[in-house]
């Protein structure tokens, strides 16, 4: 089912209802893998709760032996464990803080636990967003990044926002902390926003930070996470259609030069009314 979504890896949540937000998932393996036959090691995952919805995007370590299976169990375990917290009342400001801190320790408890207490093999990036109607949270471990549409320019053009990432493990290295990682939680970015503005939210791995981000420090692409959201706005009639070229896009000589990684696209734009959905989405593009 390359770089589609997997029906049956979706879980019913009883009911849920998103408040507004339509949110579209894509993973594609990258030029390596597809020349050596390897499966895609990115995931990535959404769940709602009350009026909360949460997504995530994860990225298993290329070196690593079962990683692909590292970041779907992230991604699971993380649409499970946050949804659950942040189905409960929190006000905005550093209450969010813990409630992202605490579900990402019993995410990493439960990780462990899956994997035999032996985690090596299964090391994993992990990037999460809550969105509730008080607040947006965010929380990331690793080298994934996540970019808002928020405002307009005094020409009217639409601004985007990229949010703290963790701090690089050095100036001289390009080491990234995994899930597990030894002193993973200190290395954590953690955020709370309160913007009523935000409509439109990309998260992915960085697979596709040359394309999405540019510059030193680095910002947002406008005309590439412009693109990607606008075409979620306003989705076409052939949904499968729209999937395959976007699957395109990402496998494209164009982005595979920028970086020849998996890539993996996840996005979440305000509707004008409410959507129902009572799944928990996943992908690994193999």
């Amino acid at each position: 089912m390359n770089g589609r979504r997997e029906r049956d890896g979706r879980r019913e949540r009883g009911g849920g209802v998103s408040e507004r937000w339509r949110v579209h998932g894509l993973s594609v393996e990258g030029y390596r893998h597809r020349q050596s036959g390897l499966p895609c090691q990115d995931a990535w995952g959404h769940a709602d709760a009350g009026s909360a919805t949460v997504l995530a995007v994860a990225d298993g370590a290329g070196s690593r032996s079962r990683s692909d299976e590292g970041a779907r169990l992230a991604v699971d375990l993380a649409t499970e464990r946050f949804a659950r917290r942040a189905a409960r009342h929190c006000p905005p400001g550093e209450a969010v803080h813990t409630l992202l801190t605490d579900a990402f320790r019993e995410v990493c408890e439960e990780f462990l636990l899956r994997t035999g207490g032996e985690p090596y093999d299964f090391a994993t990036t992990l990037t999460v967003v809550v969105l509730t109607p008080a607040w947006l949270g965010h929380l990331s471990v690793g080298d994934g990044f996540v970019v808002l549409r928020a405002g307009r320019t005094g020409d009217g053009e639409r601004q985007f926002h990229l949010l703290p990432r963790p701090a690089a493990v050095s100036e001289y290295s390009n080491e990234t902390v995994f899930l597990t990682s030894p002193g993973a939680e200190d290395r954590l970015s953690t955020a709370c926003v309160r913007d009523d503005g935000v409509d439109g939210v990309l998260l992915s791995t960085d697979g596709l930070a040359q394309a999405a981000l540019g510059g030193r420090p680095p910002v947002p692409n406008a005309s590439f996470t412009s693109a990607v959201l606008r075409s979620l706005d306003t989705p076409g009639d052939d949904p499968e259609g729209d999937e395959d070229d976007l699957a395109a896009l990402l496998r494209s000589d164009r982005l595979t030069a920028l970086n020849a990684d998996d890539k993996t696209l996840l996005r979440a734009v305000r509707t004008a009314g409410t959507v129902r959905t009572a799944r928990t989405a996943r992908t690994a593009g193999a």
